[in-house]
């Protein structure tokens, strides 16, 4: 689906107070670059070292740097493809560019856990266009932290240099996905025909 982003919705980033702001200031430090908090996420900023640790299997490693727990199902090099449309060779190559705003979930409140991401397959071209992903495991789903995170994710695009919209695209039976478009105030611009899934829904 294809999202007008004039039209995502409004939602506070929650309290930034007590250990959530020391993390958060930490985190950024380590990153370079922002780290976004909502009310119950801190959105950090994926890195090439934790890709790299994600594609060596390398748990530790990955905790360190995003300083919380890894979720119980470790992706693999498959999901890191779809998740960030492309190969660890491209993240090496232009890592600023090619993980441009894309940032783990990871939870405020109790037990600090890396509970999804939320991705914009690269640094939008000429066009301004930017195209938002996102994903939660399995056990925190259905709790709305998608939509939480994209919330924030999007505002922070539209804001950057450049761009001009924000799309996403999902399949028309993928409802939750759908659910989450739907609560950012995306709308349908677009169906094509996918070769491999049928129908996909294209949103602004």
């Amino acid at each position: 689906m294809i999202v007008e982003a004039g039209n995502v919705g409004n939602a506070g980033n929650g309290s930034n107070a007590g250990n959530g702001e020391a993390t958060a200031a930490a985190l950024s430090a380590a990153t370079h670059e922002d780290v976004l908090a909502t009310e119950r996420l801190l959105l950090v900023p994926v890195t090439q070292a934790m890709v790299e640790a994600v594609m060596a299997g390398d748990r530790d490693g990955l905790e360190r740097l995003a300083r919380a727990q890894a979720p119980d199902a470790w992706p693999g090099a498959e999901l890191i493809h779809r998740g960030f449309g492309a190969s660890l060779d491209a993240v090496r190559a232009a890592p600023h560019a090619r993980l441009w705003g894309d940032r783990l979930m990871i939870s405020r409140h109790g037990d600090r856990r890396v509970v999804g991401s939320v991705v914009f397959h690269g640094r939008p071209g000429e066009d301004g266009v930017a195209e938002v992903g996102y994903g939660v495991e399995t056990s925190s789903q259905g709790r709305g932290l998608a939509t939480e995170a994209t919330r924030a994710c999007v505002r922070w695009a539209l804001a950057q240099p450049g761009v001009q919209m924000v799309q996403a695209t999902t399949f028309p039976f993928h409802r939750a996905s759908l659910r989450v478009i739907e609560k950012l105030g995306m709308r349908l611009v677009e169906t094509v025909l996918d070769a491999l899934w049928g129908e996909r829904l294209v949103d602004l």
